[in-house]
């Protein structure tokens, strides 16, 4: 079992920068990759970026490249994403997801059926 605590949003202005945490407690040796997703009102929860745990490969969505960093740190065993020059299409319900059985591997990272675990989000909000 994988539990996950996202944290860090709010509201911010356009061009402002956030940075989410999402903090692992359990079996956290088990992850393959962690990821994070975001959901806008009215429209499908789409994947931000992920991260491969073994070697720390990463890949961004296209709407984010250049702007958004994820990184993790091991000893907290915390995942985050640092978010700068912000646009109100950034608004969404940011969740935080592991996929412990590698199947990330397997299919685009961009897919959710291959996580597993995933935490409650946290609500990020971009005013023009």
């Amino acid at each position: 079992q994988v539990q996950l605590v996202e944290s860090g949003g709010g509201s911010v202005q356009a061009g402002g920068s956030l940075r989410l945490s999402c903090a692992a407690t359990g079996y956290t040796y088990s992850i393959y990759c962690m990821g994070w997703f975001r959901q806008a009102p009215g429209k499908e929860r789409e994947g931000v970026a992920v991260l491969y745990t073994g070697g720390g490969i990463t890949y961004y969505a296209d709407s984010v490249k250049g702007r958004f960093t994820i990184s993790q740190d091991n000893a907290k065993n915390t995942l985050y994403l640092q978010m700068n020059s912000l646009k109100p299409e950034d608004t969404a319900m940011y969740y935080c997801a592991a996929d412990t059985l590698g199947a990330c591997y397997s299919g685009s990272w961009e897919g959710e059926a291959l996580y597993n675990y995933w935490g409650q989000g946290t609500q990020v909000t971009v005013s023009s």
